[in-house]
């Protein structure tokens, strides 16, 4: 049930307890109601325990189903608490009534499975190194 990919970067420095999110792209986004195009953005969530403790959001892309973000954002993350944290990368788009419509989302983070935890994993092992993943959206 793949409702399109995006690319996402992830990095942790230890230093300054600072867990960096990069929104690089998204592709092949298929839209809920079934229109050819939208005009998407992603919210990135911080999760502890599965409650959301932050939330930031890129722009909007105009009619755009593989629109470029490149856009970092960055959450304060102390190292004792990073192993109980997520990311939920949820795609959305800007409804006609200005509303957000949720198209799908990719979970990251040791409650995650799959490229999740794989991707969360090799940052843990990288600390000040970005790593760059495709995450399928579903």
């Amino acid at each position: 049930d793949s409702v399109g990919e995006i690319l996402l970067s992830l990095s942790y420095l230890p230093t300054a307890e600072r867990l960096t999110v990069v929104v690089v792209k998204a592709k092949n986004l298929v839209w809920s109601n079934g229109k050819g195009t939208a005009d998407p953005f992603v919210k990135v969530y911080l999760l502890q325990d599965g409650r959301k403790i932050s939330k930031k959001k890129t722009a909007v892309k105009r009619d755009d189903p593989n629109p470029v973000f490149n856009e970092a954002m960055i959450f304060s993350v102390p190292a004792v608490v990073l192993q109980e944290l997520s990311l939920r990368v949820t795609v959305a788009e800007c409804g006609e009534d200005g509303r957000a419509d949720n198209t799908g989302h990719v979970l990251i983070g040791p409650a995650a499975s799959g490229m999740g935890t794989t991707h969360w994993h090799q940052m843990l092992a990288t600390l000040r190194k970005p790593v760059s993943m495709w995450h399928t959206v579903r």
